[in-house]
């Protein structure tokens, strides 16, 4: 179960660890999902907070330790047996399919996003509360290292040379044509990635699109590749797991992440391509 629907988790809330992965930690002190515990993107599902955090090296939102991990999954009471629920209020892109994939890498099988994200929670008849879950601490979650496809800018540099693999950005199109860049330094995007926006796998009421519209979506892209054979980015590794989680209701399993992303290689001397950047073959790079 990658997907639940906000009426499958009203009837199942009791049994449901909820984990509201809305950025900002004032929208959740004012109202989340009863018994849902707060994780922070820059804290707890990234080193981003760290003193020593530098993105350009591993992105604007590195992966934590995976020990580190799972130490905060036994603080919020997250063992195997447990049933995970992760939402937030972008249709699961910040940072809820963040969660879920590194739950998933950890080797965790008990864990869906809430389809539609808390606006589909509150139609449903959910309602909100500011009082505070009581933690009941387990020992950390017994895994150590991640166990899901990853891949560093060295193996990029290949994968975007390499014709039989293809390398794929979720930014927008117009982040990754180089039109606009809001976040990163540099605009553009790593020669020989291809573009879908992660919005594409959402209809307009927020929801993802089905197992077959998705996996028609991502078989016209792949064209042939095996889905073992892509690697997925974005600005800093949040946003591609919206599409790891598509690819994975389309039943298209084993793409890689590439953590470090765009934020991670605009800040390097390698090649980039882009509206307003020279040539790949024109620029200085390793």
């Amino acid at each position: 179960m990658s997907l639940i629907s906000a009426t499958r988790l009203q009837e199942r809330a009791a049994s449901i660890r909820l984990i509201d992965a809305r950025q900002n930690s004032a929208d959740y002190a004012a109202g989340h999902l009863a018994g849902a515990f707060h994780a922070d993107l820059n804290r707890q599902l990234s080193t981003a907070s760290d003193a020593t955090h530098d993105p350009a090296r591993g992105g604007r939102h590195p992966l934590p330790p995976a020990a580190r991990f799972a130490a905060q999954l036994g603080a919020w009471g997250i063992g195997p047996d447990t049933e995970v629920v992760a939402y937030d209020a972008s249709g699961g892109s910040n940072a809820a399919a963040r969660l879920w994939w590194m739950l998933r890498a950890l080797g965790h099988k008990r864990v869906a996003v809430l389809d539609g994200g808390l606006q589909a929670a509150l139609e449903a008849g959910l309602t909100l509360t500011a009082e505070l879950p009581v933690p009941a601490p387990r020992d950390p979650y017994p895994a150590d290292r991640w166990r899901l496809p990853l891949a560093e800018a060295e193996a990029v540099e290949a994968i975007r040379r390499d014709g039989t693999r293809k390398l794929l950005d979720v930014r927008a199109a117009e982040r990754w044509r180089g039109d606009l860049e809001t976040l990163d330094p540099v605009a553009g995007h790593i020669p020989g990635s291809v573009n879908l926006a992660w919005n594409d796998n959402l209809c307009p009421d927020g929801r993802f699109k089905s197992p077959e519209d998705l996996r028609a979506q991502y078989e016209a892209l792949l064209a042939g590749t095996p889905p073992d054979r892509l690697t997925v980015h974005c600005g800093s590794g949040v946003t591609a797991c919206h599409t790891l989680l598509a690819l994975e209701v389309a039943g298209l399993r084993g793409a890689a992440l590439y953590v470090g992303s765009w934020s991670e290689w605009c800040r390097s001397d390698r090649p980039k391509a882009g509206t307003h950047l020279p040539p790949p073959e024109e620029q200085t790079h390793r």
